[in-house]
């Protein structure tokens, strides 16, 4: 019997056709393939599910060496199966999320038999013969529908200061970050407000100096966060994308939870939060009353864009350069029902993934008439 690569290669000679292409094996991915072999579908004949990475885990795999189960920012149950059920054997809350998640991935698809093709890199999505053709690096598939869960680890983004070419330290992303020693010695800049900014600047703090600036000053929740303030969050960013306006992380309209090792943080006074600079010079930056600041490492925290530039052909951004969704859970690009996008947006959480996969399984199916 012929592998799973092995079908995936010989596509290189044909067009392979099917009902369903899900594109991204992370939290969203597996839940929009759990939901629709759930539902009666064929894998192969009905849906596919493509993953660029060689192995199971989504980004988390990717992540740095120091997040671990206690620190990681939650970690949410994929549909049917649970995560503290299928790892408390395994791992204690010291080891690293960037192996006990991705294992977790891996025995979630066995268990359900999922079947994931992969490593396969889709280059790009265009409308061919009423249908849609997905290029990928392994060959053309032919789709009447495709669900989008590519996430946003491939797509860093750092703003453009002026002078950031002529900085002679050092520039890396969260996403380039292994660990806190590898500044040992240095002043390190820490650029951004969010949660991964905090945690990174709490775990280098402690071994050299830094100093932290954000575009805006950061708002602490004093506050439980609980589900009706993760709802309300989720339904600011869910208004910005029915209305067609570049999706919001949640993380900018909850705030920063006030956590153990935020108060750590200020007993050390290491959350002297600076504003943003105005330019980056040779040895450091400089703010806008001219005054300046020397680093030898630029560290920018300032997030991800969604990673969908092999969408574009379709021409389904606004204007204002975001996306307008509809469907009951946001995950329905409005401009082409046969399209739908989770893990953007409102479903850009974990949490967020699992549902809008089960929503748009459903509401694709339904659309398409795949049953």
């Amino acid at each position: 019997m012929a592998s799973r690569t092995d079908n995936v290669r010989s596509a290189s000679r044909l067009i392979y056709k099917t009902g369903i292409v899900v594109i991204g094996a992370g939290q969203a991915g597996l839940s929009s393939a759990y939901h629709l072999k759930n539902m009666g579908l064929q894998q192969g004949r009905d849906f596919i599910v493509f993953d660029e990475s060689p192995n199971p885990g989504g980004a988390w795999q990717y992540r740095w060496p120091s997040l671990t189960l206690s620190t990681v920012n939650g970690i949410h149950d994929l549909p049917g199966m649970s995560f503290a059920d299928t790892v408390s054997d395994q791992f204690a809350p010291e080891v690293h999320a960037n192996v006990a998640v991705p294992r977790y991935f891996e025995c979630y698809e066995k268990t359900f038999e999922l079947s994931v093709y992969r490593p396969v890199k889709v280059k790009v999505v265009c409308e061919r013969d009423e249908r849609l053709r997905v290029e990928t690096d392994k060959g053309f598939f032919s789709a009447q529908g495709i669900i989008n869960a590519t996430g946003t680890w491939d797509k860093p983004y750092i703003p453009n200061y002026p002078g950031a070419e002529r900085f002679k330290g050092g520039q890396l992303h969260t996403r380039d970050y292994k660990e806190a020693e590898d500044f040992r010695g240095k002043h390190v800049l820490i650029v951004g407000g969010g949660i991964s900014a905090i945690q990174l600047l709490d775990e280098i703090s402690q071994i050299t100096k830094t100093t932290w600036v954000t575009r805006r000053p950061p708002e602490f929740n004093e506050g439980p966060f609980d589900a009706e303030r993760g709802r309300e969050a989720v339904a600011m960013v869910e208004d910005r994308v029915r209305r067609g306006l570049p999706a919001n992380s949640v993380v900018s309209v909850t705030g920063l939870p006030v956590t153990p090792t935020i108060i750590a943080m200020r007993k050390r006074g290491v959350l002297n939060r600076q504003p943003m600079f105005s330019e980056i010079t040779e040895t450091g930056v400089r703010w806008e009353d001219g005054h300046s600041l020397d680093v030898d490492i630029i560290l920018w925290c300032t997030g991800f864009r969604g990673s969908l530039d092999h969408l574009m052909p379709l021409m389904i951004k606004e204007p204002s350069g975001g996306i307008m969704m509809d469907g009951r859970l946001a995950t329905r690009v409005a401009k082409d029902h046969r399209i739908h996008l989770v893990g953007y947006g409102p479903s850009a959480s974990t949490i967020g993934a699992n549902r809008a996969g089960r929503a748009a399984a459903q509401e694709l199916t339904r659309y398409l008439g795949i049953k």
